[in-house]
């Protein structure tokens, strides 16, 4: 395979247990973590999980499904480079489509639909007619604001787009309060993600994958498989309901030992369990970077 950047990095030849303590998180980061739950604000993981590693406790990793291992593994063998250089040549673009999932209320994860669905390019065109970096269709548009006509048509505007896209997104969640069952929805319609709902007598993607058309059950791996190469872990958009509620439960453990962590002191430990990408010295002095 030509990256493995998906998958967890050793430490090689770094002893680890030589470091007795990692500086803990300020007060504000814990306090931003603890505020979103008492909110009931869980759609933003990713902003949640980057800015709360504390000296002694780690939030939980989500980890890819052993159900897809082997699609992954295949999509990014052949798909490594391209992804890559969309990343490069797409980082503003990147960052104006996080921030407004983010102000809509979803996940900033969601940009790698964009990936897959258009390889992040405001030219591309379907055969069906869906246009855009969202490929949204014509009658999709319309019903959430964009204008479509000849002379001017929203769907390549990335600004606008996204704004339209946010909210056909949060229509699909409010219908099935699962994010796999969302981007199926996108791909093939909310009416094919129900008939398979009602045939396999399952809300779970995993389990009723097989009565969706197979481009859609494709659309959702890759997916994944964009996620986990860009972010190298997945989050709440790569979980079915309950896989989400179980990391949720996880999460507002580890709050909640960060809150008892924070009037207790810290007992002293010979290696810390933290995922480090690197070590390296800055002023004299170990710094540890944490894997994003």
């Amino acid at each position: 395979m030509k990256t493995t950047l998906w998958k967890r990095i050793v430490l090689l030849g770094i002893p680890v247990a030589s470091f007795q303590q990692v500086q803990a998180t300020t007060n504000n980061n814990n306090h931003l973590l603890q505020t979103a739950f008492a909110a009931g604000n869980f759609l933003h993981d990713s902003l949640m999980v980057k800015t709360t590693v504390t000296k002694n406790i780690v939030l939980p990793v989500v980890q890819l499904q052993p159900a897809v291992e082997h699609y992954v593994d295949a999509y990014l063998d052949e798909h490594d480079d391209l992804l890559d250089d969309i990343k490069q040549r797409n980082a503003n673009s990147f960052k104006l489509i996080r921030n407004i999932l983010v102000k809509h209320g979803l996940p900033a994860e969601l940009v790698y639909m964009a990936v897959v669905e258009s390889k992040m390019k405001n030219t591309a065109t379907s055969g069906a007619g869906a246009a855009g970096i969202w490929q949204l269709m014509p009658s999709t548009a319309r019903t959430f604001g964009l204008s479509v006509s000849e002379n001017n048509d929203q769907r390549r505007n990335i600004y606008q787009s996204t704004n339209a896209a946010a909210k056909y997104l949060n229509a699909l969640y409010k219908q099935f309060d699962d994010w796999l069952l969302v981007v199926a929805a996108y791909n093939c319609g909310s009416g094919n993600v129900q008939k398979a709902i009602k045939l396999s007598g399952s809300r779970d993607f995993w389990k009723l994958q097989r009565y969706l058309p197979k481009e859609s059950r494709d659309h959702v791996k890759r997916f994944i498989a964009t996620h986990f190469f860009y972010e190298e872990k997945g989050s709440i958009v790569t979980l079915t309901k309950n896989e989400r509620s179980n990391y949720l439960e996880a999460l507002q453990s580890a709050t909640d030992a960060m809150a008892m962590e924070e009037t207790e002191p810290a007992p002293e430990r010979e290696s810390i369990p933290v995922n480090w990408v690197l070590i390296k010295q800055d002023n004299g002095e170990w710094r540890l970077e944490l894997r994003k």
